[in-house]
């Protein structure tokens, strides 16, 4: 998963020791019907206790968080929303434009038939969808450049939008090209632009005149929808000729296009207004949580897990859950954060590195390897993505729950040192979701917790 670690240059983190944490006990038991679990009968050498203990998380602003992708599959974040905890959040999704400089364009006698900007909308995530949502879209007056975009970018464009449209999505309206309105102004000089010698000669000339678009949402919609990169996202223009009975279409789209995501974030008046600093993790009470694009992740303080396995000899680990929920009440349209990584991070919220291959080390889902040995015969931890554990979105329980059973077990055999983790919104399945989203989530801190069954020998 490269796209996280671009986040790690020069973190502007500096945190003081973090100082041991007891471990707060929900509760403890020893009677295996209370957890689900059955022996046989006459069986009373084995005892089956539960266990179950909060895990500080606290809030971290992640820095250098490049949202840049420049291949067709790239989605243009464009949401407008305002949430008590988060603030307001502002996401414009910014894009070249792509010409086939090799394909016919109309001539100077060509008559125009009509215009429109067209936005292949793929997701849809927000409240009070059976209003309608307007959306805008304007031209940049600066080169999108071919460097790294973050975050908290933003290209200057023209304050006057050229399409402009408004959609109802209904239930069964979430995935649609959207059609908006083209001014009579630009449909003009556009179309006396591409019957023109010059600027559509060549896709350098073209992006000299038209340097690429902005998307903006509408203030008020609390609404994001992600729109796709491709031939279905552009401006398209039919015409016809004197005589002809059916238009012409030409089109200018988003194939091929560099782009990337700019969003502005004013958390002022919130719980929130406190995280200001890039890499520093703040201890905010007593609700925390996690919103996409902004960059918003959690740090899971894990000291807990090696004060409550030095306390057990002998034992075997039936299940260890990770377990995050219920969380917080979001509107029913406005759906959660769907999965989470867990990341290796040291005190300044750095990914830790395998020695094998210097990418970040993530948690291992249960049944893979937690360890590997490297050149020397060296036990060292695993990191294949692939393996990753997810913390998934249980949405009947409004919970996220992964299973770190082997994690814990390879812990307490030794074979693997206990990091705390950085939870980041991307899964091997679903691809990263803090790219291309406002997702977000938010839950009371006393229900992040682990819980733990294990056998012991009476």
């Amino acid at each position: 998963m490269t796209s996280f670690l671009e986040f790690t240059t020069a973190s502007r983190a500096k945190l003081a020791g973090l100082a041991l944490i007891s471990i707060p006990l929900i509760s403890s038991c020893s009677d295996p019907a209370s957890v689900g679990l059955e022996l046989a009968p006459g069986n009373n050498q084995i005892g089956v206790f539960y266990e179950e203990f909060v895990l500080d998380a606290q809030l971290v602003l992640l820095d250098s968080f490049n949202t840049v992708n420049a291949v067709n599959s790239a989605v243009l974040v464009v949401g407008n929303e305002s949430d008590p905890y988060f603030g307001k959040t502002d996401a414009t999704g910014f894009s070249r434009l792509y010409i086939d400089a090799t394909k016919d364009r109309p001539t100077d006698e060509a008559i125009l038939d009509s215009m429109f900007f067209n936005m292949d909308v793929v997701s849809v995530n927000g409240a009070d969808l059976e209003n309608p949502k307007r959306y805008r879209v304007h031209k940049l007056t600066e080169p999108i450049l071919d460097t790294l975009y973050y975050n908290f970018d933003a290209l200057a464009f023209q304050a006057d939008a050229f399409a402009e449209g408004e959609i109802t999505f209904g239930e069964d309206i979430r995935d649609t090209v959207m059609r908006l309105s083209v001014t009579e102004e630009f449909q003009e000089e556009l179309f006396g632009k591409i019957t023109d010698e010059f600027e559509f000669q060549t896709l350098f000339s073209f992006r000299n005149y038209f340097p690429g678009i902005a998307i903006k949402a509408t203030e008020g919609d609390n609404t994001t929808i992600g729109t796709v990169l491709g031939a279905n996202t552009g401006i398209a223009t039919y015409y016809h000729y004197a005589g002809d009975t059916v238009s012409q279409r030409y089109d200018i789209n988003t194939s091929s296009s560099r782009s990337f995501n700019g969003v502005k974030s004013d958390r002022s008046g919130t719980p929130t207004e406190v995280v200001t600093e890039y890499g520093e993790s703040y201890p905010v009470s007593p609700l925390v949580g996690m919103k996409s694009t902004v960059a918003m992740a959690l740090r899971i303080d894990t000291s807990p897990l090696d004060a409550f396995l030095d306390t057990l000899s002998g034992v075997t680990f039936n299940q260890v859950l990770f377990s995050m929920g219920e969380i917080e009440s979001q509107d029913e349209e406005n759906n959660p954060i769907s999965g989470m990584v867990m990341i290796f991070v040291d005190q300044n919220n750095e990914p830790i590195k395998s020695t094998l291959n210097s990418s970040a080390l993530y948690v291992q889902t249960d049944g893979q390897a937690q360890v590997v040995l490297d050149s020397n015969g060296d036990k060292v931890p695993s990191n294949v993505y692939a393996n990753a554990a997810i913390l998934s979105y249980v949405a009947d329980e409004k919970t996220y729950l992964a299973g770190i059973t082997s994690h814990v077990n390879a812990i307490y055999r030794g074979d693997l040192q206990r990091q705390d983790w950085l939870l980041y919104a991307s899964t091997p399945q679903t691809g990263d979701d803090f790219k291309r989203s406002l997702r977000q989530f938010k839950v009371n801190k006393d229900k992040v917790t682990v819980k733990v069954i294990y056998s012991k020998t009476r």
